[in-house]
């Protein structure tokens, strides 16, 4: 993990959501540096240690706060409890395309939960620090080009906040870009992001808000894109699985490591301006089917080729890298992504899917049109000088995430 300069020693710090992803990561971190560490969990009906908690081995190393989010006298008793000098509100219902298939619940626990904490901060009269994490989904649809302007005024009609002086590029995406979300989720963080503000600006609440753009690593939910990706790749090197079944392979995120994120909320405690936004990420773009391809590289094989299924849309040594200069920034995509962001391919439910040709075999992706969401977000981007400033810097490429991933279902699958 990135070794901070900060002092963390006997801070008492509470995470809601320490039992999630993130929240673990970010606990073992601060155990690390001698925080006295306070963790938000729900009541479990069998009594069991959460996943996240066992994988890092924190169990006993925390005090554990039982509580939800949508209870206020929890989230008062939690903070009376852990008197906290610092907060991470990082608990939220964060699978998207569940947010589509209930959004109700998604509301309940990411904008009425962020209220209650911040209710309870006010009326506590707590002088804790307080990061929310918002999230990259917040900017939803961002623009690129004309022609990607145009067919989203063709499929939406009406698209706000508009384009302002025919600004098109609106890459890479800064904290002043203007939020457009796509789905119930990137709304219900909308909502927290100017909540959390507000509450600064209206009872001088000590806020900050995160935007991280999406992060990855061993552990990830098995139902987040890099996760469905990395453990068919693995099942299919173990024999386990004879294709990869994923959905819309054109979309672009940037990926970072989940340590680089803890980082960077550690720094944005300690050093970040109240009552403001920072972006956090990689200030690179890579397609999902780069993500497969790659994955597919790191078990041992030489991708010689990919073709759809009906044998066109062929392309030569797809996973080539080059750092080429897009939107004016230099990093490392392949020869796909290049061609998808320059838009000499795009690959669609017709396709049907992909046969990669590798030096070993033939490996066939197959497309799932149950895994296209309803409204998707085909690029995200995220400018990150900002917090660079306060020192924050990217420490892994994203062949590190694939590699920590793979690791992580190969241990799985030899279980």
């Amino acid at each position: 993990m990135v070794t901070t300069t900060m002092n963390w020693n006997d801070k008492n710090v509470l995470i809601t959501g320490i039992s999630g992803f993130v929240g673990a990561y970010l606990a073992e971190k601060l155990i690390e540096e001698g925080s006295n560490v306070y963790g938000l969990v729900r009541r479990r009906s069998d009594g069991t240690i959460p996943k996240n908690i066992k994988n890092h081995n924190i169990q006993n190393k925390f005090t554990q706060i039982t509580g939800d989010l949508t209870d206020f006298s929890s989230i008062e008793h939690a903070i009376n409890e852990s008197q906290p000098d610092y907060i991470f509100h990082l608990a939220a219902q964060s699978f998207v395309p569940q947010s589509f298939y209930n959004p109700t619940d998604t509301e309940n626990n990411n904008s009425a939960g962020t209220n209650n904490l911040l209710e309870a901060m006010r009326i506590t009269d707590t002088d804790a620090r307080m990061v929310f994490a918002g999230s990259s989904e917040e900017y939803g649809l961002v623009f690129s080009s004309q022609e990607q302007y145009e067919q989203a005024k063709k499929q939406y009609g009406t698209i706000f906040p508009d384009i302002e002086d025919g600004k098109i590029d609106e890459l890479p995406i800064a904290e002043t870009n203007p939020l457009r979300p796509m789905s119930p989720y990137a709304v219900s963080k909308v909502y927290g992001d100017y909540l959390c503000r507000n509450y600064y600006h209206s009872y001088d609440i000590n806020t900050i808000v995160s935007r991280a753009f999406n992060h990855e690593g061993a552990g990830r939910g098995n139902m987040f894109v890099t996760s469905v990706v990395t453990n068919q790749v693995m099942q299919h090197k173990m024999g386990l699985a004879d294709k990869i079944v994923i959905g819309n392979v054109n979309a672009f995120r940037d990926w970072t490591h989940v340590n680089d994120i803890v980082n960077g909320y550690m720094t944005l405690a300690q050093k970040g301006n109240a009552g403001d936004v920072y972006n956090q990420g990689s200030m690179r773009t890579n397609s999902i089917i780069s993500y497969i391809l790659l994955s597919l590289e790191r078990t041992g094989k030489t991708i010689e080729s990919i073709t759809t299924l009906n044998g066109d849309k062929k392309i030569d040594n797809p996973t080539e890298l080059n750092n080429d200069k897009y939107y004016d920034v230099s990093f490392e995509k392949t020869k796909v992504d290049f061609m998808l962001l320059n838009n000499e391919i795009e690959y669609t439910l017709q396709d049907k899917g992909i046969i990669v040709k590798t030096d070993k075999e033939e490996v066939k992706i197959e497309f799932n049109p149950d895994r296209f969401r309803p409204a998707e977000v085909p690029i995200l981007f995220s400018n990150t000088e900002k917090i660079q400033k306060l020192g924050v810097k990217t420490q892994h490429v994203l062949t590190d995430i694939i590699d920590d991933q793979l690791k992580y279902y190969e241990d799985i699958n030899n279980q």
